[in-house]
């Protein structure tokens, strides 16, 4: 090699031995540690992708690491190491209040929680979010069986002696904080769907800790302290359907900023609706693509605001997010060797069956059903060249199911 642990690597040199350093993870460590200027860097990262042969597709190995902690790499480099692999649309689509709004709750030093409706996009702008306040982030989905350890980190067996110890585990929360120091970069940590958990158990010593941010919360066996840092942003996700804010214990939302994330503009919701039948059902199947968005803004536009032939309002809230599913379906089952390659307009019904229906009946009361069941009887009326009966059929079962409940329970 052209330089030692002392010496400055140059772009020529960066060049001159790309060979080597393609096969010798080690070499490209070194090449960063050394690099004289950036250049070297974006050549080995953005043009040879050499993080990727030497630490896999994504996860955070010697290459990445070193650029992390390279003085020189920028924050935009920095990024792309860390966000290597990752699939977040690039485009925002969440209206802009509520961007600007999340924003500047992170930057004011808030924890934040999104909410709203299932299927409007909760935790995919929560990862656009945390993209765009910070260089990465981590994201862990709550269970019923979350305490408080899962956020600020606890006592764990540890089996790999010859006798049973115990280590101290890092939480999601301890955990980014120490990737924020180890890094000294802004980093994102994502609660997703927190009401599947017990909030107020959970989220006990990480009030404590939003009071008063210089308490050690944690400390590891090797006796770091961890305390809240500023660099550490904090992003939750809750489905309406779950809980609402008002059921909410006053403890949340006094110290998280609420972000609702409801409905989108009419043209984003179009676009986004286009943009899945023109990837997943144009190049795959016979269906007219003017008829598919039809149905969808038919659809959509009856669950949420009702229809115009009669003075009902919305059903319930419902995001644009679930027809993505539909459009992937009809893909899958209508191409050629599908199992609906010959009965396309029947898969529709399906589609809606499997994806659209389950998740409306999931979230809805008696009244509801009774109007869900009509929704899609009248809508199978409407679509002569669609079969939707499939999805009337089990709205019709769930509503003849919550009669003969009721009916019990009056007798």
């Amino acid at each position: 090699m052209a330089t030692t642990s002392n010496d400055t690597y140059s772009l020529d040199d960066a060049k001159e031995e790309i060979d080597i350093l393609r096969r010798v993870e080690d070499e490209v460590v070194n090449a960063i540690e050394n690099a004289e200027s950036e250049d070297v860097l974006e050549y080995l990262i953005e043009k040879e992708k050499l993080d990727t042969r030497h630490d896999g597709q994504r996860g955070l190995g010697a290459v990445r690491r070193a650029v992390l902690q390279s003085p020189i790499a920028s924050d935009r480099l920095k990024r792309v190491v860390s966000l290597r692999g990752d699939e977040t649309p690039e485009d925002i689509l969440v209206p802009k209040d509520v961007m600007r709004n999340a924003k500047v709750a992170l930057e004011a030093g808030k924890p934040v929680v999104l909410y709203g409706p299932t299927g409007t996009g909760k935790t995919t702008f929560a990862k656009q979010l945390a993209r765009e306040t910070g260089i990465g982030y981590a994201l862990h989905t709550a269970t019923p069986s979350w305490t408080p350890s899962d956020i600020i980190g606890g006592i764990s067996p540890d089996y790999t002696g010859d006798s049973l110890s115990y280590r101290t585990k890092l939480g999601c929360v301890s955990e980014a904080v120490q990737r924020a120091r180890e890094f000294n970069v802004e980093y994102g940590v994502i609660l997703d769907e927190i009401t599947r958990a017990d909030i107020s158990k959970i989220f006990g010593p990480l009030y404590t800790a939003i009071e008063n941010p210089h308490q050690t919360i944690f400390e590891t066996d090797e006796g770091e302290t961890i305390e809240l840092d500023e660099r550490v942003n904090i992003i939750c996700t809750m489905n309406m359907s779950d809980r609402t804010v008002n059921e909410l214990d006053n403890a949340i939302t006094r110290r998280f900023a609420m972000i609702e994330l409801d409905e989108y503009e009419e043209d984003k919701r179009r676009q986004l609706f286009k943009d899945w039948i023109t990837t997943h059902v144009s190049e795959q199947t016979d269906l007219e693509d003017s008829d598919i968005l039809r149905l969808f803004e038919r659809d959509y536009k009856g669950i949420n605001h009702g229809h115009e032939s009669t003075s009902q309002g919305s059903i319930m809230r419902f995001g644009p997010m679930h027809y993505r599913d539909v459009a992937v379906f009809l893909g899958v089952a209508c191409r050629e060797g599908g199992e609906y390659e010959h009965d396309q307009t029947d898969a529709v019904g399906q589609a809606f069956r499997t994806y659209i229906v389950p998740r409306l009946l999931n979230a809805a009361a008696f009244p509801q059903v009774e109007r869900i069941a009509e929704h899609y009887r009248a809508l199978n009326g409407e679509f002569e060249d669609f079969d939707l009966s499939p999805a009337a059929e089990l709205a019709e079962r769930e509503l003849e199911q919550e009669r003969r409940q009721m009916g019990s329970y009056d007798s």
